[in-house]
């Protein structure tokens, strides 16, 4: 995450699906008849995730560290922005909030559940 001071949302989203495709395709190119359906399945899982917009691949990865934060219910709820920003000290409140409703925003199944440490 980079912050152009607090007031600012800059997030860098690193997308290698590109270059997963092309070296999908190549291997594709030279494959065997046996190994070609597993590789046209990759190629066509990777090619779908090259399209996914910012906005989503920023609240997928919120989503993570908000459920590795111990946060089980709403994305966007308070709690789950204490949870983010406990998990990532640098954001500011109004970061955290964003990127919690970009979270909320990811298509998907609900809530995960969390584990509750046994007594």
């Amino acid at each position: 995450m980079i912050g152009n001071g607090k007031k600012d949302m800059a997030v860098i989203v690193v997308r290698d699906a590109d270059d997963v495709a092309a070296a999908l395709r190549e291997e594709l190119a030279r494959a065997a008849d046996a190994d070609r359906p597993g590789l046209e399945r990759a190629l066509a899982l990777a090619e779908a995730r090259a399209g996914v917009p910012d906005a989503e691949l920023r609240g997928r990865w919120t989503g993570r560290r908000i459920r590795a934060g111990g946060h089980g219910g709403p994305l966007d709820a308070v709690a789950a922005v204490k949870a983010l920003r406990q998990a990532e000290p640098g954001l500011s409140l109004r970061q955290a909030v964003q990127l919690s409703r970009e979270a909320a925003a990811v298509p998907g199944p609900g809530p995960e559940p969390v584990a509750k440490p046994q007594s």
